[in-house]
């Protein structure tokens, strides 16, 4: 969302229940006018369905087209991952109202711990990788920084992290976290660190599954009942032969308990540097091998039952 001047813009919320646009009543208007006036929000979300022409900026197609990614606001283009901002604004704004807790278990180099702190959510995240939690916590700084931005080293599948995780919760004065984002590796596409506990190390798509199991698992019992989750990942090839890793990690999804309720393709070219200047060289491959190139991945949208 951009200004009249071309600058980057949040997303719209409001607190729940207020209505910062409306005229106040008058005499003539009426108590029940200015009841409908109110703003009539989700229960998740501070956003009223009725007022939708409000919102043009919230995307509710299942194919989301971003051209570049955002930088600006604490977000750059500094890591080798295609978790763009505009994706966690969009599942901020859809599935949390302010002050609710997001759970990201893969936070990478921070996207969701700085668009939480953009637009007044609180965050817990996890990485395994000690650099990028020193560089996350440098990002997001005082006074947010273990205060309502909690960044914890460690490995996303392990019971150890998930009691990390509640005792921050409890430090925060709640049961659950509000929205879980999970964006995996997509398994040994790019190897993120030597860590064997790394998910971009697994020997075997069944290795890379069971530990996303576990972390779904993890992230599953940390949700409160009726709340959302979004998947973030992309099918890879493996000696010519396509590995649907999103319908596998749906499936995982599933079989643990959440309800699906959408999956969004989102265009992923130009918005992430891990394949370097190859483009030349994946064309041939692709015409070589009867295969196309990846131009997308998926936005898998969930919910813990109630």
């Amino acid at each position: 969302m951009t200004d009249e001047a071309g600058n980057q813009q949040s997303l719209p919320f409001a607190t729940a229940g207020q209505d910062t646009d409306a005229p106040p009543p008058s005499d003539e208007v009426g108590i029940g006018a200015a009841k409908a006036r109110r703003r009539k929000t989700l229960p998740y979300c501070d956003l009223d369905p009725s007022r939708w022409r409000d919102y043009p900026d919230i995307e509710l197609g299942s194919l989301w087209l971003f051209g570049s990614r955002e930088k600006g606001n604490g977000h750059s283009l500094d890591y080798h991952g295609s978790f763009i901002p505009q994706i966690a604004a969009q599942l901020l704004t859809r599935y949390t109202k302010a002050g609710d807790i997001v759970l990201d278990l893969f936070l990478g180099s921070g996207t969701t711990a700085i668009e939480a702190a953009n637009t007044r959510r609180r965050c817990i995240g996890v990485e395994i990788q000690p650099d990028l939690v020193r560089q996350v916590r440098s990002k997001i700084g005082e006074p947010r920084i273990d205060r309502d931005i909690f960044i914890l080293q460690g490995d996303s599948t392990s019971s150890r992290t998930a009691r990390a995780v509640r005792r921050v919760l409890a430090r925060l004065g709640e049961a659950h976290a509000h929205l879980l984002i999970l964006h995996p590796p997509y398994w040994d596409i790019i190897r993120f660190s030597p860590d064997p506990l790394d998910m971009s190390n697994s020997r075997s798509l069944d290795e890379f599954l069971t530990s996303f199991r576990r972390a779904a698992k993890i992230g599953y019992e940390l949700l409160e009942p009726g709340r959302f989750a979004g998947l973030v990942i992309g099918d890879k090839y493996t000696a010519g032969e396509l590995v649907p890793l999103g319908s596998l990690t749906m499936q995982v999804m599933t079989d643990i308990g959440f309800r699906l309720k959408s999956i969004v393709v989102k265009n992923i070219e130009g918005n992430e540097i891990g394949k370097g200047k190859a483009n030349n060289l994946w064309r041939y491959r692709a015409l070589a091998g009867g295969f196309y190139i990846f131009k997308h991945e998926y936005v898998i949208i969930a919910q813990k039952p109630g």
